[in-house]
């Protein structure tokens, strides 16, 4: 399945109000290279579901799952495959800078447990329903989260009291 296929899938079944866009690979006036659909976040879960267990897109496996901080808001990247059909598809939710939360995909696909874990650490970005959502590459102490683009890095003897 192409990945204009997978949308109109996607659409067809979830509507126009939970399948938001489909951003095509090359479209430069976005500045982007790689095509992504983009859904409605509280739909993440359902859609996910669907993707894995419909026989049509048969997506089992979650390759990446990433936090990226966009101008006005966080987005939560899943790049996914199917080794039965041998597509891919990128699908991404957005969340407010002021609460970025969106919904686990951990009990969809396993390999997302450290992934969220990571993205909540490094980005900040909460996974409401995960099941261990804590830091995963940082101790507790860690203030704040360093790949924000509003990070300021510790001062150095504040690193030696963490271990670094």
């Amino acid at each position: 399945m192409e990945h204009q296929d997978i949308f109109k899938l996607l659409r067809e079944k979830f509507g126009e109000e939970a399948i938001l866009e489909h951003v095509i690979s090359g479209d430069e006036d976005k500045g982007l290279r790689d095509p992504f659909i983009l859904l409605k976040t509280e739909t993440l879960e359902d859609v996910c579901r669907f993707l894995r267990d419909d026989e049509r897109t048969a997506f089992d496996m979650l390759h990446c799952l990433s936090g990226v901080e966009a101008p006005d808001c966080f987005e939560s990247v899943c790049h996914l495959f199917s080794f039965k059909h041998k597509h891919h598809v990128t699908i991404k939710v957005r969340a407010p800078k002021s609460n970025p939360s969106v919904p686990s995909v951990a009990s969809i696909w396993s390999a997302a447990n450290w992934h969220e874990r990571e993205s909540y650490d490094l980005m900040g970005i909460k996974y409401e329903g995960h099941p261990d959502l804590k830091r995963i590459l940082l101790g507790d102490a860690w203030e704040g989260h360093p790949l924000r683009k509003d990070y300021k890095m510790p001062e150095h003897d504040r690193l030696k009291e963490l271990g670094f």
